[in-house]
């Protein structure tokens, strides 16, 4: 174990960190003006801090600079000199804006190509798809509106919601919006700006006929599902063709009723599929602006739609957000950007090194180790092979052995 290949010059968080850097963010930090009126903490130090807040899961902010400062002899790898004051953190946390962040978030999105996600839908269809959904976070108090009846004895939490547009290749996202829990879902439509083209899916709770009607305009594809109560006519129903498959109960072009910003009657085709679901034995209503796509394809693009809730899932259960060490609406947004930087790098290491370890399990080890001199392509490596084993009779495997 003293002679293990396995450690290596710089430790887990270091290495995470290396994906990015003080100076590969200058223009960042320039660009949006992070280190202007701040010279106690700047842009770089604040990032570290909260990315240590998110890896290792600190819940106060006294855990953030006391794990800090624990540490100090290993800071310089970091490229910061000491753990920022208490005080100093929550004050940053407070007046830095959060769109910092979000701009360090969108700078390595678009640095780091990830591996594209295994998918049957065509390839054409895929690389222009877009997937939208909301969650929100709960708050122990309510610093934001929260959405909901207030409970018995008259208390409110507050919630924040996150609003996300996810990259459909790539599963990440590409355009986020923090709200109140109790701002309605369709407000977030009017501010995606997609190429023509493009091919957007969410759910019914999105749904928005003047925003369809701008889609439409606009050129960009959407695929949702009808609502119950929608009042539509029926202009034409579609024959089948040879290739569609029997769960297609119908396919027709119906006439949609609706009100503009004015309060006028306005009226919009669009393309009404009714499709059967052996699985859950119910029948699925689809609307769409598209009537060239097969219509096992528009069911195919609203099933994976299912992606955004799982990538939600995956953000909740290993960056868990239940505590926020800021309270007030800035500090949040901070704590949840970093978060979403956390994921996209180390789902930019997991996905490089082909790593066969599940991403929960993945992160796991990196919580646990953040501070060893550990390196992580050789963790993963050793997994790797270890699955391959498998099939063979087991035997002791010893992760810091020299062989």
């Amino acid at each position: 174990m003293n002679q293990s290949n396995n450690f290596t010059g710089q430790h887990i968080f270091s290495q995470i960190l290396s994906l990015t850097s003080k100076e590969s963010l200058t223009e960042v930090f320039r660009g949006t003006k992070a280190n202007h009126y701040y010279k106690q903490l700047k842009g770089w130090e604040h990032f570290v801090s909260m990315m240590y807040c998110v890896l290792g899961n600190c819940q106060t902010l006294r855990e953030i600079t006391i794990g800090l400062e624990v540490y100090e002899g290993k800071l310089s790898h970091l490229g910061i000199e000491k753990a920022p004051a208490r005080s100093t953190l929550s004050d940053a946390n407070k007046n830095r804006p959060s769109d910092v962040f979000k701009a360090i978030y969108q700078h390595l999105r678009a640095q780091h190509t990830l591996i594209l996600s295994d998918s049957t839908l065509p390839k054409y269809v895929l690389q222009k798809l877009f997937l939208i959904d909301s969650t929100v976070f709960s708050l122990f108090k309510e610093v934001l509106r929260t959405s909901g009846r207030s409970s018995l004895d008259g208390k409110r939490k507050g919630g924040i919601k996150k609003n996300a547009v996810l990259n459909a290749a790539s599963l990440m996202p590409e355009l986020i919006s923090f709200t109140a829990a109790a701002v309605n879902d369709q407000q977030f439509l009017q501010y995606i700006k997609l190429p023509r083209g493009s091919y957007l899916t969410f759910d019914k709770g999105y749904n928005n006929y003047a925003q369809f009607a701008a889609f439409t305009e606009e050129g960009i594809f959407f695929i949702t599902r009808q609502k119950e109560n929608a009042v539509y006519t029926s202009l034409q129903e579609h024959s089948p063709k040879s290739n569609t498959p029997n769960a297609v109960l119908k396919d027709e072009t119906i006439q949609q009723t609706y009100k503009d910003a004015d309060g006028r009657g306005q009226t919009l085709c669009l393309r009404r599929i009714a499709w059967w679901n052996e699985e859950q034995k119910r029948v699925y209503e689809f609307i769409t602006n598209n009537f060239d796509l097969p219509a096992k394809t528009v069911a195919d693009i609203y099933r994976y739609r299912w992606q955004i809730e799982l990538f939600f899932k995956k953000l909740k259960q290993n960056f868990p957000l239940q505590y926020f060490v800021g309270d007030n609406q800035n500090a949040i947004e901070i704590q949840i950007w970093c978060a979403l930087i956390a994921m996209l790098l180390l789902q930019i290491i997991h996905s490089k090194n082909r790593c066969s370890l599940a991403f929960s399990n993945f992160v796991s080890i990196v919580r646990l180790h953040l501070y060893n001199y550990i390196s992580l392509a050789k963790v993963i490596a050793f997994y790797n092979k270890k699955k391959l084993r498998n099939t063979k009779p087991r035997t002791e495997q010893n992760l810091f052995s020299s062989a």
